[in-house]
């Protein structure tokens, strides 16, 4: 699928300022897929594709979530988890993208998971760094972005669960294990350096 197509199916289920985030996201996940070797135009069509269900309805997002069998640990959290995996679902249906790695960096960019592909932390990178975010931290891990993908991520997480924990906000089970999951292996790196 074209750049121009896929743009122009997002940009009628998103407002304008979401639409303006995506191209940050898109712009941010072809930086980091050149730094980082992944590949480009996946990168660019999960960036397109990651918040296609942002703003569907939360009911049906449920019913989605029920009917596709989906980690019903989704439904015991905060509703704004439930736009990734109910997007690739979504996109994959309506045959936008059958492609499995754009599918999950689509379903795990706010979450992350176990064993992150180099596209899944592309993904979820660029969508915490991209140029419109303005919040404590962003700098930091942009900064870091700059030199290590991994340490980008971690740092990322480790804000995002920091800030659940300082609003008394449950953290998802699978960000802990994905956190969890780059860091012993971050650590094992560590070792043989």
């Amino acid at each position: 699928m074209e750049r121009h197509e896929a743009l122009e199916i997002v940009k009628k289920q998103i407002t304008q300022h979401r639409y303006q985030h995506t191209l940050g996201v898109v712009e941010t996940s072809i930086d980091l897929a050149e730094r980082y070797h992944a590949n480009r135009e996946k990168a660019e069509l999960a960036a397109i594709f990651h918040d296609y269900a942002k703003f569907h309805p939360k009911e049906e997002m449920k019913q989605i979530i029920l009917t596709e069998n989906m980690d019903r640990d989704l439904l015991e959290h905060h509703s704004e988890l439930w736009h990734a995996p109910v997007g690739a679902y979504l996109v994959q249906k309506n045959g936008y993208v059958s492609d499995e790695e754009v599918l999950g960096a689509i379903r795990y960019h706010t979450s992350g998971r176990v064993n992150m592909t180099t596209l899944d932390k592309v993904v979820y990178l660029a969508d915490y760094i991209e140029p419109g975010r303005h919040f404590p931290g962003v700098d930091e891990v942009r900064l870091i972005a700059k030199s290590s993908l991994d340490q980008a991520v971690i740092q990322a997480m480790k804000n995002t669960i920091l800030f659940l924990l300082k609003k008394n906000q449950a953290v998802y089970p699978e960000t802990f294990h994905a956190y969890n999951d780059l860091v012993m292996k971050k650590g094992d790196e560590d070792e043989y350096e």
